[in-house]
């Protein structure tokens, strides 16, 4: 899976009134085309999982706080190839994920994290599916 996910470092401007944060412009690795933008928040110690897009591109970002983000790929002979990613401001990069790979995410910080997704395709409900936390083997308490 290694090849079919990407990191990218992204830059922090530092200024005495407040940071700018990078997330992703055109031309970009990992930008395919805009088709929404939106904002997810995760409580402290909280779990999301899991997800999987069918067509969409994920582009996420970490601003604010600290998110585990667990990627499992199914898609060969059931084996399943799993990543464990964590972001924050200070490992302050973009992850790029491609339509196919199972996405689960969990808070690690005291407070509530938020995380941005650039995504190529605008949402579409029949165009995810869904398994609950249990359906994939992770231990989410190490």
């Amino acid at each position: 899976m290694d090849e079919l996910i990407s990191l990218t470092p992204l830059k922090i401007i530092t200024l005495e009134r407040g940071d700018v944060l990078h997330a992703i412009k055109r031309g970009d690795s990992g930008f395919v085309e805009f088709g929404e933008v939106y904002f997810s928040q995760i409580k402290p110690n909280a779990i999301k999982a899991w997800k999987r897009h069918l067509e969409m591109t994920l582009n996420l970002v970490v601003p604010v706080g600290t998110v585990r983000f667990v990627l499992c790929d199914d898609r060969y002979r059931g084996e399943k190839k799993i990543e464990v990613v964590t972001l924050s401001k200070d490992n302050y990069q973009r992850l790029t994920v491609p339509p196919m790979i199972w996405v689960g995410f969990q808070g690690l910080d005291e407070e509530v994290s938020t995380i941005l997704n650039v995504a190529d395709i605008a949402h579409r409900a029949e165009e995810s599916e869904s398994k609950c936390v249990s359906e994939i083997e992770f231990d989410w308490s190490k």
